[in-house]
């Protein structure tokens, strides 16, 4: 009988237990909120201009949003979030784009615009505005990177140097379509760099997301017109003549208001290689010191395959053949130029 009366009280325990916690839960749920209506949004705009810059304004019914890229994550990005509202804004690329709201308390909601691509050529050089790099901050940002990758090649061992680069005009492209890439853990990891810089990305764009894909240089001659993306006019490759032609331009004779990342340009009574071009590099990124540098890959010579040189700038104002000096009485300089991606409204 006392073992009996022991598990009555025990079963009567348990199932008081159960009870007060079943009552606990609901009275729980009684006051917790559970979302049953879908967060109300809208946009300043459905339609963006794919220019890098043209914005939308997304606005809520509640605080405390938070909006991500559904679809269409390199045709615009989230810019500003800020309480109810975040800024939208446009890549260069065209296309739809949709968005996820989310916010406490609500079920998420979807809203969707779309970018158009960005047709003018402003400076009427072949260029398209959308691949110009239109503030400081990526124009800054293209020269350190192009120099540093280009000089961080010289200091890289031969036989682990990309097999791309075998002349003066491979080194040229090279440094230019990986300075317009975004440099992530993931880029750092497959660079095959023999050190990595710290420094920022451009941020209007990334190769290889434009309307271009990867054809990057201009080969036809011509202001820039939308036929061009797809008629063979912009390609993977292009040789030192048409990088002086169609997609650089003149800036001066005089060595001494060069800027880092511009491009000197020789043209010889050659067979050989009659077009040249070095690299003005200015102060070193990787060594100390107050000497400027121009950079060079001499490209190959019968069965040698050439080499990347770097020489300070007095050293090539004092080359042994004069027709390689930059100086304004050399019929074989043909000058100063600069990326057209980097010309600015006042050139």
């Amino acid at each position: 009988m006392v073992h009996l009366h022991l598990r009555t009280r025990l079963a009567l325990s348990t199932a008081a237990g159960i009870l007060l916690l079943f009552g606990f839960l609901r009275a729980r749920d009684a006051f917790t909120h559970h979302p049953t209506s879908t967060l109300r949004v809208s946009l300043s705009t459905a339609q963006l201009l794919a220019d890098g810059h043209d914005t939308a304004t997304l606005k809520a019914d509640a605080g405390a949003i938070h909006v991500s890229i559904l679809e269409g994550a390199h045709r615009a990005s989230i810019e500003q979030v800020s309480g109810n509202e975040a800024r939208i804004r446009a890549g260069i690329l065209p296309g739809p784009v949709k968005l996820r709201i989310e916010a406490p308390g609500y079920l998420p909601a979807t809203a969707e615009l779309s970018t158009t691509i960005q047709t003018t050529d402003r400076n009427e050089d072949g260029t398209p505005d959308f691949l110009r790099l239109d503030d400081d901050h990526d124009r800054q940002a293209f020269r350190r990177w192009f120099t540093f990758l280009a000089e961080a090649q010289y200091f890289q061992k031969p036989e682990l140097r990309p097999k791309e680069i075998n002349d003066c005009a491979a080194l040229i492209r090279y440094a230019y379509r990986e300075t317009l890439r975004k440099h992530d853990g993931a880029w750092s990891a497959g660079a095959e760099l023999p050190l990595i810089s710290a420094l920022d990305s451009i941020a209007k764009y990334e190769y290889p997301y434009t309307p271009l894909g990867t054809a990057l240089f201009r080969v036809r001659s011509g202001p820039f017109r939308s036929s061009d993306l797809a008629d063979g006019t912009f390609a993977q490759f292009a040789d030192v003549q048409t990088l002086h032609r169609l997609n650089t331009h003149f800036v001066t004779r005089d060595l001494s208001r060069a800027e880092p990342g511009d491009l000197l340009f020789f043209r010889q009574l050659s067979d050989h290689m009659p077009f040249h071009s070095m690299i003005f590099i200015g102060r070193s990124q990787i060594e100390h010191g107050a000497s400027e540098y121009v950079l060079y890959h001499t490209g190959p010579t019968g069965s040698e395959p050439g080499e990347i040189r770097r020489l300070t700038v007095e050293q090539l104002l004092r080359y042994p053949e004069p027709q390689w000096r930059p100086i304004s009485i050399n019929a074989s300089f043909l000058g100063i130029y600069r990326w057209n991606i980097l010309k600015k409204d006042s050139l």
